[in-house]
């Protein structure tokens, strides 16, 4: 956004138009792609990864070893029981203190592990939403136009939390579970490849079932993320227009929305969640058969004095353990799940079309005089439906413009030309004798202040709000803007003074103060143009006549284009525009428009005798 604007100003809603858009909850067309281009954020951090795995390594290998030295005691046990002898206590103490540092060290390497990947995901992650916030800066005003704000906050916030709680766990969960399976079937193995066999048998079940499950929540991972980004948008909507809400008695269809809403995220929610969640059950019944082949074909091997009764012992806790990491495998498949399906929404955003890169013109900005030409110029929301049909104009230096029309006209559409927020379709808008397009987006902006009926002012200070207008401006010269707006005496009166720190959304200060600060942040600014939107309609007499200087003050030696409500305070303009359907139908001075007796004749007199009424 400009330094100097106070917001965009948005195109009328019934000429949106443009090229369709990822809907939020579309499925994800290219799963594997996704998947590496998520795992294409992780390569910077490939030796922190590395670490993880040694880590993960040694945290395994003391718990693979463990059951073994656990058999060992049973198998001593046994047998001194057997024969006949004393229990051998000098081994198992020696066992058990060897166990005390194998639990101590795998807890070290298992904190060491956690460590190191909270650090990779919170990077990554903090990449990815620099990388997002960066995107936004670059996309036209037509995307903001097409995607509701709740959306675009689902995608920022809740999508890259997912993502980052998915790669903090997920990732560590992985690469436990992969070494811990390889470690476990290697101690198999040696203790007795048939018993391994035996276990074996119930791991290509749980494959089968982790991937036939997962096929069917993934479609409902995506459309929670799509609802959850629906009803964002909605609670953003209503809570920025709650006062509207109110006003017109819609409470109750807001909170009747809202549940129907909510309830289609309750549904895909709790259906993802379930599906996914039959993963653990089902893994733990396979693993329950595991024991009991395992338990059978072990009792069978002890009799025959093939193997001891420790290592069946052993080989009961190695099946869990290798049960255990293909029953987090089914986390690890919701969690997987969930990242891509954000990772999709994330990735549509960073996929947009950006604004064109272009090269700054080699010209003195501070030598421009703010003379304005449009000469032909067609553009339209959507190309098919043009809503500036063939605009021309010639603006001289220091002139105030006002442009006034029904609603629709285009009077809007012509400031979003002049600030470059959308690029015209034919015909050229010249500054000086400059064409836009040879100035970048920058570069113009930075001849514009605006003025707009919808005040914006940041979390601040009143001090720094109108700093905002320029950088690095003095205390003396934000005092003079103040004054030259007529701010500097309502804002002396506040506890703070300039030191006050407005609330969100300036509530601590009234509607008329709101646009004197921000006048002044105009003043400061000096620009070379001007865009005046009329803000005095809501306001009491005595600060309509103080905004009202305030705005006559700011205009003087300056091309000023002033969006007119009230007719009766354009009089003063040198030429007055009048718009209807994109084409200019009257153009001359107040006087002479109400001597030719029509449209804005017609406009003005109906105000007059309205205003006579009231």
């Amino acid at each position: 956004m400009s330094n100097h604007n106070q917001r965009r100003m948005s195109p009328p809603k019934r000429h949106g138009g443009g090229p369709p858009h990822m809907m939020p909850g579309e499925k994800p067309k290219e799963f594997k792609k996704t998947l590496k281009r998520l795992v294409g954020y992780l390569k910077p951090r490939k030796y922190q990864l590395l670490l993880v795995a040694i880590t993960a390594i040694f945290s395994t290998l003391f718990n693979v070893i463990s059951p073994k030295l656990l058999g060992n005691a049973t198998t001593s046990i046994f047998e001194s029981i057997t024969k006949g002898i004393g229990i051998d206590f000098p081994f198992l103490s020696w066992l058990l203190l060897i166990l005390i540092g194998l639990y101590a060290l795998s807890a070290l390497f298992a904190y060491l592990q956690q460590y190191i990947m909270a650090g990779v995901s919170q990077k990554t992650t903090a990449e990815l939403r620099q990388a997002v916030n960066e995107k936004l800066t670059k996309l036209p005003l037509r995307y903001y136009d097409q995607h509701p704000h709740g959306d675009v906050l689902s995608r920022v916030i809740n999508d890259i939390d997912n993502i980052n709680n998915s790669i903090q766990q997920a990732v560590s969960q992985l690469i436990t579970s992969a070494i811990m399976i390889i470690g476990t079937i290697v101690m198999m193995l040696v203790i007795s490849p048939l018993l391994t066999l035996v276990a074996l048998v119930t791991l290509p079940l749980s494959a089968f079932a982790i991937r036939f499950i997962a096929s069917f929540s993934q479609k409902h991972f995506v459309n929670q993320q799509k609802e959850l980004g629906n009803v964002n948008g909605h609670i953003e909507e209503m809570f920025s227009g709650h006062q509207v809400v109110k006003a017109f008695g819609k409470e109750k269809a807001s909170i009747e929305k809202f549940d129907e809403m909510n309830e289609r995220l309750y549904e895909s929610g709790w259906k993802a969640q379930f599906i996914s969640g039959i993963m653990m059950p089902l893994m733990t019944f396979v693993g329950n058969i595991g024991y009991v082949f395992v338990s059978i074909a072990g009792g069978i091997l002890v009799l025959n004095r093939s193997i001891f009764l420790g290592d069946v012992q052993a080989f009961i806790q190695y099946t869990q353990q290798l049960s255990q990491p293909m029953a987090q495998a089914a986390g690890i498949a919701n969690m997987i799940q969930t990242a891509l399906a954000s990772a999709e929404r994330v990735f549509a955003l960073l996929d947009e079309e950006e604004e064109r890169v272009e090269e700054p013109a080699a010209v003195n900005l501070d030598q421009l005089e703010g003379k304005i030409s449009f000469n032909h110029v067609r553009f339209g929301y959507d190309k098919e439906k043009p809503v500036i049909k063939d605009l021309s104009l010639d603006v001289k230096s220091g002139q105030t413009i006002a442009i006034v029309g029904p609603t629709g006209a285009g009077k809007t559409t012509i400031i979003n030309l002049l600030m470059k927020f959308y690029e015209i379709d034919n015909g050229n808008i010249m500054i000086d004798h400059i064409s836009l397009r040879e100035l970048t987006r920058e570069q113009v902006r930075s001849l514009f202040a605006m003025v707009l009926q919808d005040t914006w002012l940041f979390n601040g200070t009143i001090r720094d709000n109108i700093a905002y207008g320029r950088e690095k401006a003095t205390d003396e010269e934000i005092i003079q803007a103040a004054k030259s707006a007529y701010a500097d005496d309502f804002i002396r009166t506040l506890p703070d003074g300039y030191n006050t720190v407005l609330t969100e959304d300036a509530s601590n200060i009234s509607q008329g103060q709101r646009q004197l600060i921000t006048i002044a942040r105009a003043i400061l600014a000096n620009p070379k143009i001007l865009i005046l939107d009329e803000a005095t309609s809501s306001v009491d007499t005595r600060t309509e006549m103080n905004i009202q200087l305030a705005m006559n003050e700011l205009m003087i030696g300056r091309t000023s284009f002033v969006i007119a409500h009230r007719l009766s305070t354009i009089r003063d303009a040198d030429i007055i525009l009048v718009m209807n359907e994109g084409d200019i139908i009257e153009k001359g001075s107040h006087e002479e428009l109400l001597s030719q007796n029509g449209f804005y004749a017609d406009l003005y007199r109906s105000q007059f005798s309205e205003a006579s009424a009231g």
